[in-house]
């Protein structure tokens, strides 16, 4: 158990875009440092240690994973890789905080959970919209009983993927397209309000490359509710999210899943409208998060609970044997 004076040390497994923006983030938080960086390179290890001046740096995943200087790695691998580098961290006795999705898949998710548990590992998926003080608000007006009985969501993420289709958004050897980049906000915000769906309908757009370029989610719950949710790589969309109760509903202005303003308008169309202050992107709650149970002596988190995050990834397993959607690297049992 870390001491409340002691910061958390960081690993980052990964140097693309999104280690970029966890790293800027964190920069941002007092009680957390990175100390090491891993990547499959020595330039890029080193490219990546010296923008954000962090010590240490490894030309392999393996060789971060057993540096006892590291608290908590964070996998920021492409998708396909998360699964076996969070393998790797949690076998080493390391906290680990996987980059969302998950994985690819439920049955890898399950891996990574049973190997954490046999572990006494903390491990949570890095969805980090779930800790943004908005966010948090809102879980607050539901439980206040604001919004009266939930009774539908709607959320939308969409943007231009880049024309060429070697990127990594087309990529289906890398885990591209809309739904596991753009989707899993959508599907992780319906989880966070409604729980796990009895019923998921898809339609999808498969690209050239086989990736999905956009997909359509139905999902329906036990007690009558709906989530209707897009995503896709071939438009930018609004970006925003409604969650419809019997008494008022929440509108979360674009973009919904990072920080963002929204209003609750009454059954009369009275609103309020709450800005909460912030700065940086937002990734640094998820870090803090991670902070704060390891200080308690948490496995896990309840506001990101593994339970739930495996249901999510079935939701996702459920969707993409609809359209036909499967990765290269992926067992041909991946729905068992």
């Amino acid at each position: 158990m870390r001491s409340a004076e002691s910061p958390i040390r960081w690993g980052i497994l990964g140097t693309g875009g999104i280690a970029t923006a966890f790293a800027t983030d964190l920069a941002l938080l007092p009680d957390a440092e990175i100390v090491a960086v891993g990547s499959r390179t020595m330039s890029s290890a080193d490219e990546f240690a010296d923008r954000f001046g962090i010590p240490r740096r490894y030309d392999t995943y393996a060789a971060l994973v057993v540096d006892r200087e590291v608290d908590a790695v964070y996998v920021a691998t492409p998708h396909p890789a998360h699964r076996a580098c969070a393998l790797l961290a949690i076998e080493a006795g390391n906290a680990v905080l996987v980059e969302k999705p998950f994985t690819l898949n439920a049955v890898e998710a399950r891996e990574l959970v049973a190997a954490a548990a046999a572990r006494g590992s903390f491990l949570m998926e890095a969805m980090w919209t779930r800790f943004l003080p908005h966010v948090v608000r809102i879980r607050e007006l539901i439980a206040e009983g604001r919004l009266g009985a939930v009774r539908s969501f709607t959320a939308d993420f969409g943007g231009q993927a880049p024309d060429d289709m070697k990127h990594r958004a087309w990529a289906l050897e890398l885990g591209g397209g809309a739904l596991l980049d753009l989707g899993i906000y959508p599907l992780s915000f319906a989880s966070m309000i409604l729980g796990a769906p009895i019923r998921v309908t898809a339609a999808s757009e498969l690209a050239v490359t086989g990736v999905d370029s956009q997909t359509a989610i139905l999902l329906e719950y036990e007690r009558g509710e709906l989530a209707v949710l897009f995503a896709t790589l071939e438009t930018a969309t609004p970006r925003r999210a409604s969650i419809n109760g019997a008494d008022a509903r929440i509108e979360i202005e674009s973009e919904f899943f990072a920080p963002a303003r929204f209003r609750v308008i009454d059954r009369t169309g009275a609103q309020e409208l709450y800005e909460i202050a912030h700065v940086g992107r937002g990734l640094r709650h998820q870090a803090a998060e991670v902070g704060r149970c390891l200080r308690a002596g948490l496995v896990e988190s309840a506001v990101m609970p593994l339970a739930e995050t495996v249901a999510i990834m079935e939701s996702m397993d459920e969707i993409r044997s609809q359209i036909g959607l499967i990765y290269p690297s992926e067992r041909a049992d991946f729905t068992s």
